[in-house]
């Protein structure tokens, strides 16, 4: 009686043991959508934060928080009080989109 009790288990473990020569890949973890704010010049955009010379907190019309990492430091932002932001023809801020700091473009990473 002990003999089918542990033929059991051991039956079941070769249910789902791999066939000899599987290979396995690693499954490419699910891409995070990109942020992108919409409407960026048209009121979607409601507050901003710099924290240094490279980082910006954007807050939207929703009072949802992102951060946005330039491409190259904007030495000017820690000292301006407006900033623009260039979204092109999409009215969308995205990592296509740049700042805009006392005329210069500095682009979003």
């Amino acid at each position: 009686m002990t003999r089918k009790l542990l033929i059991v288990p051991l039956i079941a473990l070769g249910l789902v043991a791999a066939p000899a020569g599987a290979s396995f890949a690693r499954a490419a973890a699910p891409a995070t959508p990109e942020a992108s704010i919409p409407f960026a010049n048209h009121g979607g955009i409601r507050d901003w934060r710099e924290t240094g010379d490279r980082t910006l907190y954007i807050q939207d019309s929703a009072r949802h928080w992102y951060r946005a990492t330039l491409m190259t430091s904007a030495f000017d932002l820690p000292y301006t009080t407006a900033i623009g932001f260039d979204t092109g023809p999409t009215d969308r801020l995205d990592k296509f989109s740049s700042v805009v700091v006392r005329g210069q473009h500095y682009a979003i990473q």
